[in-house]
């Protein structure tokens, strides 16, 4: 074999080994990528999520019941106020077993939800960080019976459709809804919500399913 037609080959062999070693290595770190990328849109979600969550236990403690509307919701947190409330003996009690709560004062729902923020907006509540197109949470909010009382329930989540719609600067949209569409498969096989949401329509609970796993 000649001098030369040798070295040809021995370049193009060591370029398609740099080829399959360069192959492997994103192999190895595309789904590190994306689970990197996942957690780091998914701990924006979930911030949001505890701040629906924060204003309907708020709306409820006033309200004596959860709201479906968002509406509702931002406009209570924008006007409304709850007392500030202390346990103290009952003065008129002489036996010293029985409390009565004393109200101390009010303070505004708004000044509660965004204590030590300064980066809070109310009117950003309903919308999904990541939305391609300012999606907004889904919300739901009704009773459940519990040995014959009604419970109020209320449930706000977004799927991974929404919040992982757009891909990672460093994926291409194909690969992106592929490893997407793969973990939401992960999810379903396992009977799991293919996203994130705090309470539920179906038990007597204000957690989060990141709280859960």
């Amino acid at each position: 074999m000649k001098k030369g037609l040798s070295i040809v080959i021995n370049i193009i062999l060591f370029a398609i080994i740099c080829l399959l070693a360069w192959m492997v290595v994103k192999s190895i770190q595309a789904p590190i990528k994306f689970g990197n990328e996942q957690k780091a849109r998914e701990t924006k979600v979930v911030e949001r999520l505890i701040d629906i969550r924060n204003a309907e236990v708020l709306y409820k403690q006033a309200n004596n019941k959860y709201t479906a509307s968002f509406d509702s919701l931002i406009n209570f947190c924008q006007t409304a106020e709850i007392p500030i409330v202390k346990i103290v003996p009952d003065p008129t009690d002489t036996t010293f077993t029985r409390t009565i709560n004393d109200t101390l004062g009010f303070v505004k729902v708004m000044d509660s939800l965004k204590a030590g923020r300064d980066n809070f907006n109310i009117n950003d509540l309903k919308f999904v960080p990541f939305g391609a197109s300012r999606e907004t949470f889904e919300l739901e909010a009704g009773t459940i019976k519990r040995n014959g009382i009604d419970i109020p329930v209320f449930e706000a989540r977004t799927p991974y459709e929404v919040y992982l719609a757009t891909p990672g600067a460093s994926f291409s949209a194909k690969e992106w809804d592929q490893r997407r569409d793969n973990a939401k498969a992960e999810k379903e096989n396992i009977n799991r919500y293919a996203g994130l949401k705090v309470g539920s329509m179906e038990e007597a609970t204000t957690d989060g399913n990141w709280e859960k796993l």
